[in-house]
């Protein structure tokens, strides 16, 4: 991808202190002097849809191939140690695991203060310095000839890394009305399921590069993409300070849609909205789904080359063949987010499909022949990857308040993500894994239970809502007087 590609995609990334906040900085309540709701009124659902597509256009591809090249980074380890990182680095006993486990700890504790500081700065310069940091960290990677230099790289490559999920999911947030947040965080997350599927095509044809230059083909794999990307990510510096490609009109309309859909709630930094996510149950809830969530994706990505190498196959097999259930994955990823968004539902869609995934996870442990086993795996995979973005855009929709929603997101990706350190751990029994598969059905259950008791709470909040707006006669023209109460508001579903 040229530089100019590069920075003709990131114009997207410009608003300073969040959508409302920059947009309105850009000049648009002095344009025309047209009042925002006026404005709304007289645009149709179809020009609603199109000016939807065009911030598609603008936010989605970008981002999305970020955190495809993000999530290649982090889990090509898994097709480093079948094509030879194991034994040249003597990975021997749990080594590999605890390379494996060091990402996730500055990741996880790294993700709120990122968040806080995207809030505070300009995304176009935060994201292209953490963009920058991460290429750095991965093509010095090629230099490690240890365990030791293994685990420090790892550990860099988990800070470095730990701002951009969190951040383009807050992102998208902004942009976005709560209805129409599931499926453009699917689009984006999918990019994971590509990159694991990418992963195993490009370590299949990498590893053919063994020697050349001095390097083993493994070292390839963990290092190749990231110099041509920090080459083209370079120019991002430059970017324009706001948004070029709405028109005046549009910008209003993005503007009020946002405003409608959060009450008017608070959209600039004080460390009470800081606490309000930190205090709130409901904030730990979300953490717990999302972690029982995402230790079956990060062992998927991290030991499907191995799974799939026990089951018999050679190891230039066991990497073509570990992109198909990514590739299931990313299309359910999609399909269940659009549809999640239509019916305007998400804890069905989460016990759905941590449902499929253990189906796909008792043929894994039954030990039966290698196709059913196969099948079990691409099942696990197209189970649990959709649930991920539904989750993220339910936690986000819960969550009252700009600053609020940017740290409850970052709290539940950072500490969810402590769970990635039990991935790493719990495929210890090869050659049938049963302690690791059961594991991972243990975690999927208890995603399911807390989904339930989930949406029975945000029920019951509601209907209590509704009950004081009437006793109380409260409508949305005393909005303001709720303005920093976050989602404890009254007015807020």
């Amino acid at each position: 991808m040229s530089s100019h590609s590069f920075n003709q995609s990131f114009l997207s990334i410009t608003l300073t202190q969040g959508s409302t906040d920059s947009l309105h900085k850009s000049g648009i309540e002095t344009v025309l002097h047209i009042e925002e709701k006026q404005i709304v009124e007289e645009l149709n659902p179809g020009e609603r849809a199109r000016i939807l597509r065009k911030l598609d256009w603008h936010l989605l591809p970008f981002v999305s191939l970020l955190y495809m090249l993000s999530f290649l980074d982090r889990a090509n380890v898994g097709n480093a140690k079948v094509a030879g990182m194991s034994k040249d680095l003597n990975l021997i006993g749990l080594r590999y695991n605890i390379a494996a486990a060091v990402f996730f700890i500055l990741y996880s504790f790294a993700e709120v203060p990122s968040n806080i500081a995207l809030k505070l700065f300009r995304p176009s310069r935060w994201i292209p310095i953490i963009m920058l940091a991460w290429g750095l960290v991965m093509t010095l990677m090629c230099l490690v000839d240890s365990f030791r230099s293994l685990v420090v790289a790892r550990m860099f490559l988990g800070l470095t890394e730990a701002g951009l999920f969190p951040g383009v999911t807050y992102y998208i947030s902004l942009w976005y009305p709560r209805s129409e947040q599931s499926k453009r965080i699917a689009i984006f997350f999918s990019a994971a399921t590509v990159a694991g599927a990418f992963g195993g095509l490009l370590a299949y044809g990498i590893e053919h590069l063994e020697g050349i230059g001095g390097l083993h083909g493994w070292q390839w794999i963990v290092s190749c993409l990231s110099f041509f990307f920090m080459h083209d990510v370079s120019s991002l510096f430059s970017i324009p300070k706001r948004p070029q490609f709405l028109t005046e009109t549009e910008r209003a309309y993005v503007i009020d849609m946002l405003k409608q859909d959060a009450n008017d709630l608070a959209t600039h930094y004080h460390i009470r909205f800081v606490l309000q996510a930190m205090k709130d149950y409901k904030t730990y809830i979300q953490v717990f789904i999302y972690m029982g969530l995402l230790v079956p994706v990060y062992a998927i990505a991290l030991f499907t080359p191995t799974i799939i190498n026990e089951l018999g196959y050679s190891t230039t097999h066991a990497q073509l063949l570990s992109a198909p259930p990514f590739l299931a994955g990313c299309f359910a990823t999609i399909l269940v987010g659009v549809y999640s968004d239509k019916y305007q539902i998400r804890g069905p869609f989460i016990i759905g499909g941590a449902c499929v995934s253990i189906v796909g996870y008792i043929l894994l442990y039954c030990d039966g022949p290698a196709g059913m086993s196969y099948t079990g795996a691409c099942l696990a995979a197209i189970g649990v990857y959709p649930t991920i973005a539904v989750d993220l855009a339910w936690a986000g929709s819960n969550a009252g308040g700009d600053l609020k929603r940017g740290v409850v997101i970052a709290m539940v990706i950072g500490l969810g993500n402590l769970g990635g350190i039990c991935s790493s751990f719990v495929y210890i029994d090869p050659p049938n894994f049963h302690i690791g598969h059961g594991t991972i059905m243990g975690f999927l259950c208890l995603s399911m239970s807390l989904s339930l008791f989930a949406m029975w709470d945000y029920s019951r909040l509601n209907k209590k809502k509704e009950a004081q707006c009437q006793a109380e006669g409260l409508t949305d023209s005393r909005k303001n007087e709720f303005r920093d109460m976050g989602d404890a508001s009254p007015l807020f579903r």
